[in-house]
């Protein structure tokens, strides 16, 4: 009777040991770090989500995307490797950011209502992202 009972038991935990396991998996998605400090200098953007770096300045630009009506605006950006991009949150609803394939792996902020991340691209390519709460909303960083 005593086996059974611990059966019994043990059957009844197994269901949320599993809840709770996937939801410190759910919650350990995002990291609340980003990638590096954003510089303190932001450079003048020459059309519609297109960074220009100064001339005379070898600092890097940044480039902010805002998250928003349930969309990433601009939705596609081009920066040169080295640039930093911001995303500002400020929606009704949580959104985050993350990267699509391979190439974007390290573009993984967390859940936000409100607030920023950024992300420094340091080698160039193409990096796809989406927000893994509403994948319909997609965005492309494109480094140079």
């Amino acid at each position: 009777m005593a086996h059974s009972t611990v059966r019994t038991r043990a059957a009844r935990l197994l269901p949320t040991a599993g809840a709770l396991v996937a939801a410190v998996l759910i919650a350990g998605c995002g990291s609340n770090t980003t990638t590096s400090t954003p510089p303190t200098t932001t450079a003048a953007a020459t059309s519609p989500g297109t960074a220009a770096a100064s001339p005379t300045s070898p600092q890097p630009a940044s480039v902010t995307v805002h998250v928003e009506d349930m969309k990433f605006s601009p939705d596609t950006v081009t920066v040169q490797a080295g640039d930093t991009v911001t995303w500002k949150f400020s929606d009704k609803v949580p959104h985050a950011v993350q990267g699509i394939g391979d190439a974007a792996m390290g573009i993984n902020s967390p859940i936000f209502t409100g607030g920023e991340w950024s992300h420094t691209f340091a080698v160039p390519g193409v990096y796809r992202y989406l927000c893994p709460l509403h994948p319909e909303m997609r965005g492309t960083v494109t480094v140079r």
